[in-house]
């Protein structure tokens, strides 16, 4: 029997100006098989495409990290409600294979950085699903993971299927990539600790890392869903920032119990309300609070006070409703503003303390963070 080559972990990997393009999963375990013979690392980014500067932010350290990138595009149909907008969610493969082009050539020219991106995955649903039709139903037939009670609260109870589908293609992406390390936005609080659960729980070989929101200059926190919001909506979508930002500095003032803060919180989000009630359908924006939550920075179970050394995860979820009276000239999101838009958002409450002694600008290993 010949001898299995021993691996030594190289410094560098030599660089290519693009990536190979794969739909095809054998494809890509042999482009994975034989980094790992070269002793070269992959770091993965799995996204749903409409790519972002979030997006290309989690890109940005793995390549710090990594010889190889793997970057995923797959909408998912099981993290979809039966209700939900799976039909509308924005496809944009050629635009996002563009970008990432593009971002393809900086680090080769770039020879600081590590790695780069070598590969992107654009599976066919019939080939990450190769079983059943995948369902959106809570009682639905299928092959699935669960992650409970985590998968149960907050995003979970508004979105009973949601990460029922996130860990289970995370779960398949990862079987199939094998990859050192996974890349996963701060934004998504709740599904970094899903994953990380899941990856515990699993015991998979790969190293979960949290990268930090990135957010517009007004405070927006980036995301996929933002192109459905027209200029009047997009203002007054700021309104969860503001009030978890609120909520933070009622925490610094020394503010500990839940009923303080989040009254902090009421005050932001009942002023804009009322501003936009006063206005009339064809110049307001109205949404609706889905919930905010002061959960406990390990387990995410509900707090009724903060712990100051402890600190908490402060999250929001809103609906930006329809607007009631379109205008003809009005700037409008795809789909004209005629659909609810779920936002959500995410800080960490932490001592000023430890924010001045340790920053949050590093990629972290620990959810929340």
């Amino acid at each position: 029997m010949a001898a299995i080559p021993k691996l030594i972990r190289k410094v560098s990997a030599p660089k290519h100006r693009s990536f190979q393009l794969f739909n095809q999963i054998p494809n890509l375990r042999r482009a994975r098989r034989d980094a790992l013979l070269e002793g070269e690392s992959v770091g993965f980014v799995p996204t749903m495409g409409a790519l972002h500067q979030g997006h290309l932010a989690l890109i940005s350290q793995a390549v710090q990290e990594n010889h190889h990138v793997y970057v995923s595009i797959y909408v998912n149909p099981t993290q979809f409600g039966v209700n939900e907008d799976f039909s509308n969610y924005p496809k944009t493969l050629e635009s996002d294979l563009a970008k990432l082009r593009r971002l393809a050539m900086e680090y080769y020219r770039n020879d600081d950085l590590l790695g780069q991106i070598t590969a992107v995955f654009t599976p066919t649903t019939r080939d990450m699903y190769p079983g059943l039709k995948p369902s959106s139903e809570v009682d639905g037939p299928g092959s699935f993971v669960t992650i409970t009670p985590l998968s149960s609260i907050l995003e979970g109870a508004s979105r009973p299927v949601f990460f029922r589908g996130v860990a289970t293609v995370c779960m398949k992406l990862f079987n199939i990539v094998q990859p050192d390390a996974v890349y996963f936005g701060q934004k998504d609080v709740q599904q970094t600790y899903v994953i990380q659960r899941m990856v515990d729980d699993f015991h998979l070989d790969t190293r979960v890392r949290v990268v930090p929101t990135v957010r517009e200059d007004d405070g927006l926190a980036m995301s996929s869903r933002n192109v459905y919001l027209g200029r009047r909506r997009r203002k007054v979508a700021t309104v969860l920032i503001r009030a978890l930002r609120a909520i933070r500095a009622a925490f610094h003032n020394g503010q500990t119990t839940r009923e303080d803060l989040m009254a902090a919180g009421q005050v932001v989000i009942t002023r804009e309300l009322e501003e936009q009630r006063a206005l009339s359908p064809k110049a307001r924006a109205l949404f609706e609070v889905d919930y905010f939550s002061l959960a406990d920075p390990l387990s995410l179970k509900e707090l009724d006070r903060v712990v100051p050394e402890h600190g908490a995860v402060l999250s929001g979820a809103i609906r930006m409703l329809p607007i009631e009276e379109p205008q003809e000239y009005e700037q409008t999101g795809i789909g004209g503003d005629t659909t609810t838009v779920r936002l959500i958002d995410n800080l960490r409450l932490k001592q000023l303390s430890s924010i001045l002694q340790g920053g949050q600008s590093q990629a972290g290993t620990t959810p929340g963070s």
